[in-house]
């Protein structure tokens, strides 16, 4: 059972919650997470989703929804872990980009973009049953080459913000 805080279209809260999975109240929006990871030769850190999820197959970067009483920072470091294993430091995460998602599940949605700089093997990596089911290191060469492809999810419009973030 997933419980979500809900806000209003400027992001102020409703003050209750929404049980996941029910159809959302017009007006109502929750929070989730897009996470990149870069290392050190300039890679960013993907994983592909299980066939079982919408968009079953494709590669993506972390992400998910932030649960109630959580902040965005600390469901970006959970989802991490829960997907791939992989430790992050809440303090390491720097916010690159918000932008609200009208009804692309079927609700709206305010996006976070968290960006993380962390060394580690893919042997690290363990995927989470039900969510994933491969990962990679992938150049930014790469990543353009899968979205013109269309093996990326393809709901990303900001990928140049992370390609450009640097520090």
């Amino acid at each position: 059972m997933e419980l979500w805080d809900i806000y209003d279209r400027n992001r102020q809260p409703k003050g209750y919650t929404h049980l996941r999975g029910e159809k959302m109240n017009p007006g109502d929006y929750h929070e989730i997470v897009n996470v990149w990871i870069r290392n050190s030769r300039d890679e960013y850190f993907l994983t592909r989703r299980t066939p079982n999820k919408m968009w079953g197959g494709y590669w993506e970067c972390t992400g998910g929804s932030v649960v109630a009483g959580d902040t965005s920072r600390q469901c970006a470091v959970r989802e991490v872990f829960e997907e791939a294993g992989i430790i992050l430091e809440e303090d390491d995460g720097i916010l690159i980009h918000t932008y609200c998602r009208e009804e692309l599940h079927g609700h709206p949605d305010f996006c976070d973009v968290w960006f993380f700089k962390k060394d580690f093997d893919l042997s690290d990596v363990v995927l989470q049953e039900g969510e994933t089911c491969d990962a990679m290191w992938a150049t930014r060469e790469k990543i353009m080459e899968m979205l013109e492809k269309g093996e990326f999810v393809p709901m990303i419009d900001y990928i140049d913000l992370v390609f450009k973030y640097r520090k």
